[in-house]
């Protein structure tokens, strides 16, 4: 009995072994390398770093160049916000986080930035990427570009969204580059990083970042995890006129990552100057899609169908027409009549009105000449000769007296087209191309420009029911920035303003002469 208690407890201390060298001492051995990043977000001046330029696993920091390319390409018009997105079989298979998207279906692109930027969803992700450029691949290699046109010059990208792939490397440094492109580059976007949850067109999604709620002045940007990158983040914090970001890889948890930011953060405003003058990173050239080279050689190439044959449409009966109706105005050369002759005498016309019209306006052109030049000479209709010929100045015809000009002014619709004053001369009026829309509402003023875009911005994302459309405009003054919606009908504007206020969010009308 004694022996068989002996053999279970030896056999207990095996296991345990083999488990300690064959799990827990790998894991050890591969433990991610820690890096560390900390910039003055006003100047780009170096506060603190370490190991920062090793190339390492980006994770989902990663998501900050696809949302960074999301925002570029609505910007240059690739894409809008309203795009319909069909989701692939390739994204909807995408593994966790994700946002649960089903292949064939169609999503907004908005809820896709949404998920990506607060979930850190994979599936969203990789459904942008495919949607700005056809297939995730094609994708990454822009996602290259932009980093090396952004001074990102260590890191590659083969994928969306950041899971652990072979040659898909960053540092603590250029994700920190990359955090203040984004905060300064696309400022109207950069709330979407602060947000602690949003709907994202199938469910209401959650933020994985816990520094926004413990640390005083944080409001973004990017967490990260994977086995092979540990935990990252990429952190931006302002308190006044001072910003910090932050970048850490290699966190042995979610818990001890947050307080060694929230460490470097301490660090970084205390380092920090507390007046400094804003100078924002150069926006880089739009690169916009790849070209497209077709890989190994063209083997065989398809000859296009030869044009069908069309009957050539001989003008000469219709030159002989022009010189005999200007022969008794204008004393027609020799030379001129070859010249016109040349130019016209196998014309190939769609159609007879083309070569009709041709000569009407010839037949215009010249009587135009005959009233307003000398007769024309053989030396000045040369082509190609050794002295440039003087043009023929045209006159153009009197303006009526009958017709008078106003000042233009929007008409109401009923009353356009009916414009005739007591004398019975018409009066050319300009309706407005503006549809009415020339009201707008205020949400306030605010200290910065900043501050102004980031309240409209947020007021837009809330009140889209009635702002969608509407144009988000600063307007600066002694006072301060005030944040305007314009381009709006009353009633519009009227509507937004009540909705508004409903939310105790302040607005009043701003009509068209304000």
């Amino acid at each position: 009995m004694q022996v068989r208690r002996n053999s279970s407890a030896r056999l207990g201390v095996y296991i345990f072994t083999a488990i300690w060298f064959l799990v827990v001492l790998p894991l050890s051995a591969v433990a991610a390398p820690y890096a560390a990043y900390v910039i003055d977000a006003r100047t780009g001046e170096v506060l603190h770093e370490s190991n920062a330029d090793t190339r390492l696993h980006p994770a989902s920091l990663t998501k900050m160049m696809t949302l960074y390319i999301a925002f570029e390409a609505v910007r240059n018009g690739e894409i809008s916000l309203d795009t319909k997105v069909r989701i692939s079989q390739h994204a909807a298979s995408e593994p966790p986080s994700k946002l649960g998207l089903q292949a064939g279906s169609s999503i907004s692109l908005r809820y896709l930035i949404r998920a990506a930027a607060i979930k850190s969803a994979n599936d969203a992700a990789t459904a942008i990427g495919e949607a700005i450029s056809g297939s995730e691949a094609a994708f990454a290699r822009r996602m290259t570009r932009t980093a090396k046109a952004l001074g990102m010059t260590r890191t590659t990208f083969k994928n969306a969204h950041g899971l652990t792939e072979e040659g898909h490397l960053s540092t603590a440094h250029d994700m920190t580059i990359l955090g203040r492109h984004l905060i300064y580059d696309y400022p109207e976007y950069y709330n979407l990083f602060s947000r602690s949850s949003a709907h994202a067109g199938i469910k209401t999604v959650t933020s994985h970042n816990r520094l926004l709620q413990s640390y005083k002045g944080a409001d973004g940007i990017k967490t990260g995890y994977t086995r092979a990158a540990g935990f990252n983040l990429t952190a931006s914090a302002q308190r006044g006129n001072e910003r910090v970001i932050a970048t850490v890889f290699g966190g042995k948890s979610s818990t001890s990552r947050n307080a060694k930011v929230a460490e470097l953060l301490d660090l970084g405003f205390r380092r920090a100057p507390s007046r400094a003058p804003l100078q924002k990173p150069d926006t880089p050239e739009y690169i916009g899609k790849e070209n497209v080279f077709v890989a190994g050689a063209v083997h065989s190439s398809l000859r296009p169908k030869a044009r069908a044959p069309q009957q050539p449409l001989l003008v000469a009966d219709a030159v002989e027409a022009v010189i005999e109706s200007v022969g008794d105005t204008v004393p027609v050369t020799e030379t001129v009549a070859e010249a016109v002759a040349d130019t016209a005498t196998t014309l190939t016309a769609s159609t007879s009105e083309t070569v009709q019209a041709a000569v009407e306006a010839t037949v215009a052109e010249v009587d135009a000449a005959a009233n307003a030049a000398p007769p024309v000479t053989a030396a000045s209709a040369a082509i190609g000769g050794t002295e440039a010929a003087p043009s023929v100045a045209l006159r153009p015809a009197a303006r009526p007296t009958d017709l008078v000009l106003v000042s233009a002014v929007a008409a109401e619709p009923e009353e356009a087209g009916s414009a005739l004053d007591d004398a019975g001369q018409e009066i050319v009026t300009r309706l407005s191309t503006s549809g009415g829309h020339h009201w707008g509402i205020n949400v306030g003023r605010y200290g910065s420009e900043y501050q102004a875009e980031k309240v409209l911005l947020r007021t837009a994302l809330t009140e889209m029911a009635t702002l969608d459309g509407a144009l988000r405009k600063v307007a600066r003054s002694p006072r301060g920035f005030d944040a305007n919606f314009l381009g709006m009908t009353r009633e519009q504007a009227d509507l937004a303003c009540r909705r508004l206020q409903a939310r105790n969010v302040s607005c009043f009308m701003i009509g068209p002469s304000s």
